[in-house]
C-alpha cells in the first residue's frame, strides 16, 4: 500500500481499486479504525460497478502520519469538556475534523483528481460531510452512513455502548483480539459476527497497533462542534445510510442528516448496526453505485 505527502508533515497511506479511468469514490474510515474496515472485498465488488475506489488511513491512524508529539489522555479530555473547561480542551488537541477533511482532499489532490464521490462512515461520515462543506466544488456526491450532525442531541450512542467506546483495550495481542467480540453491542443484531470482529482486530493490530491517535481523534470530533447550519446550505447530492440497529450513533443521527441537507436521499437499512455485514453488501453496494452513477 503506497504512502503518499499530501501536505507539510502529513503523509497518507493509501489502496486504490479499479481503472483510474472510471468515476472515482474515496472511502473515509472513522474513529481509530485504518482503511483495512473497509474490507477489500467491499472494495473490488464498488470497482466492479465501474467505480475508481480509494481507500485510506486517516492521520494518526494505520500507516498514516503520527501526532506524537500531542499526546492526548482520554480520560483526561472527558473529564476536562465535561467540566466545562472548552480552552482547556481546545489547547489539548492538535487538528480538528476539518484538517482532517483536508487530508482527504489533500489525497485527491495527489493522485491527479479534481473531483471525486466521497463516501464516510462513522467519524469518516463527519469528514466527509466537512469535506463537502469546505468545498463543495471538489464533491459530486456525498454518502454519509452512520453519521451525525454534530449535534449532541442528535445519535447519541448508548450507555453500554459508550462504554465499550472508551473502555481500555488489552494491549497483547491475544487480549486485544479476544476484545473486540465486545463490539457485538453496537453490531447488527442479526449479521452480527464476532469471528468476523476477532479478524479485523488481529489484522489492524499486526497492520499498526496504534492506541495513541485515538484520544486526539475523538478530541477532533468533539471539539469541531455542531454542522447543523452549514449543512442546511450544503448544495452537494447527498445519501444518507443508516442501520436501525445502530446503538453506537442511533438512527436520529442519519435520520437528522437527511433532514438538514437540502434534498437529501435517505434510506434507513433493517439488520444494520454500526457495521458492514457482508449480507447487507449487495444493499449498500447498490445505493452507493445508484448515488454516484
Amino acid at each position: 500500500m503506497p504512502i503518499i505527502d499530501v501536505s507539510p508533515g502529513v503523509s497518507l497511506s493509501y489502496e486504490a481499486f479499479g481503472d483510474p479511468a472510471h468515476p472515482p469514490v474515496l472511502l473515509v474510515m472513522g474513529f481509530g479504525a485504518q482503511m483495512i474496515a473497509w474490507h477489500e472485498d467491499f472494495c473490488r465488488a464498488l470497482a466492479e460497478r465501474g467505480r475508481f475506489v480509494i481507500r485510506y488511513d486517516n492521520r494518526d491512524c494505520g500507516l498514516s502520519s503520527k501526532f506524537d508529539d500531542h499526546p492526548v489522555d482520554i480520560g483526561e479530555f472527558i473529564a476536562t469538556v465535561s467540566a466545562g473547561d472548552l480552552p482547556a480542551a481546545l489547547a489539548m488537541v492538535p487538528y480538528r475534523l476539518d484538517d482532517m477533511a483536508g487530508d482527504g482532499l489533500a489525497l485527491l489532490t495527489a493522485l491527479g483528481i479534481d473531483r471525486a464521490h466521497v463516501v464516510g462512515a462513522s467519524m469518516g461520515g463527519m469528514i466527509a460531510q466537512s469535506m463537502a462543506i469546505s468545498h463543495p466544488e471538489r464533491v459530486l456526491t456525498l454518502t454519509s452512513m452512520m453519521s451525525s450532525t454534530g449535534e449532541s442531541e442528535y445519535g447519541q450512542a448508548s450507555p453500554e455502548a459508550q462504554a465499550v467506546l472508551f473502555g481500555p483495550k488489552p494491549a497483547d495481542r491475544d487480549g486485544y483480539v479476544a476484545a473486540a467480540e465486545r463490539e457485538l453491542v453496537w453490531a447488527s443484531k442479526r449479521y452480527g459476527d464476532a469471528a468476523a470482529l476477532r479478524e479485523l482486530a488481529g489484522a489492524s493490530y499486526d497492520r499498526a497497533y496504534y492506541p495513541a491517535g485515538i484520544g486526539r481523534q475523538l478530541g477532533a470530533m468533539i471539539l469541531s462542534g455542531s454542522r447543523e447550519a452549514a449543512l442546511r446550505e450544503l448544495r452537494v447530492p447527498t445519501l444518507v445510510i443508516h442501520g436501525l440497529d445502530d446503538t453506537l450513533i442511533a438512527p436520529s443521527g442519519g435520520e437528522r442528516t437527511a433532514e438538514l441537507v437540502p434534498g437529501a436521499e435517505l434510506l434507513l437499512v433493517a439488520d444494520m448496526g454500526h457495521d458492514r455485514p457482508r449480507e447487507l453488501w449487495p444493499q449498500l453496494i447498490d445505493a452507493v453505485a445508484a448515488h454516484t452513477g
